[in-house]
């Protein structure tokens, strides 16, 4: 079983510094992008911008909860995204999910054995460790849906610029 500080050392691989099996993260794919192309949909498909704050809205719940404060975040409002008009707004939301993992992880890193093997919240949600491993696999979900998503946008880009 992995330990509180690999737990977070996974999470920060895969949004702000780790080169792990894709060989690139959240924070190298979404910076330099600018908000047009971050707010495109594809074919229907969520935009990027939309992932990233679905991404955050979870982080930032769960931090909540860390806090000692009830648990709050609901499925029906994780994509509830203001409207991003400009590169400001943009950058604006991929920091705050920046700055949200690092302050999740370090709260990971600092728990005992003993408080992520505890209840979180309710029974019905699991232990600690449960759903921070879970937060981790959201994001390398939703990790994987950015890139192709990107790569597609930037695609069409290119084949309309022609």
């Amino acid at each position: 079983m992995e330990s509180a500080q690999q737990l977070a050392n996974r999470l920060k691989d895969v949004v702000l510094s780790g080169k792990w099996i894709a060989n690139t993260n959240f924070k190298e794919q979404l910076t330099g992008l600018n908000w047009q192309l971050a707010t495109a949909s594809y074919n229907g498909l969520n935009s990027i911008a939309a992932l990233t704050f679905h991404i955050n809205y979870y982080i930032a719940g769960i931090i909540e909860v860390f806090e000692g404060r009830n648990l709050t975040i609901k499925d029906k409002y994780s994509f509830e995204m203001p409207a991003i008009t400009s590169q400001e707004q943009w950058e604006q939301l991929a920091e705050n999910l920046y700055l949200h993992v690092e302050k999740f992880t370090a709260y990971v890193a600092a728990m005992s054995e003993e408080q992520l093997n505890s209840v979180f919240v309710d029974e019905k949600y699991g232990t600690y460790r449960r759903n921070i491993e879970g937060t981790i696999e959201h994001c390398y979900y939703h990790f994987g849906q950015i890139v192709i998503i990107k790569k597609l946008l930037l695609q069409q880009e290119n084949n309309t610029d022609e």
